[in-house]
């Protein structure tokens, strides 16, 4: 039903930014809570940002606040993650998706549709 395309990934040096972008398929993109998460080596995956379906709410990991930022689009039906001050322990693969729950979504298991992922590697 819906599809999501990543971008934005990349190498990049410690204390650099990125901004990672999510382009949702279809006329539905205003209807879904849309979350960032990553995933690195050995570990589960997590929850990084999240955001409502208007935009109006936003919720971060511990690990990030203060450095990234989660914003949407909805006339471009593009959802982004902007990256500041990277850290070696960034490093992961990080997804897009989307679920129809209402208000913020944290859990994994809430959301429908997911991107394939992009690479994000930080370097010391």
């Amino acid at each position: 039903q819906v599809q999501l395309v990543e971008s934005g990934g990349g190498l990049v040096q410690a204390g650099g930014s990125l901004r990672l972008s999510c382009a949702v398929s279809g006329r539905t993109f205003s209807s879904y809570a849309m979350g960032w998460f990553r995933q690195a080596p050995g570990k589960e995956r997590e929850l990084v940002a999240a955001i409502t379906r208007s935009g109006g709410r936003t919720d971060y990991a511990d690990s990030v606040k203060g450095r990234f930022t989660i914003s949407r689009d909805n006339a471009k039906n593009t959802v982004y993650l902007r990256m500041n001050s990277l850290k070696p322990e960034d490093t992961a693969v990080y997804y897009c998706a989307a679920s129809g729950s209402y208000g913020l979504v944290s859990t994994l298991a809430a959301y429908n549709y997911w991107g394939q992922g992009t690479q994000v590697t930080v370097s010391s």
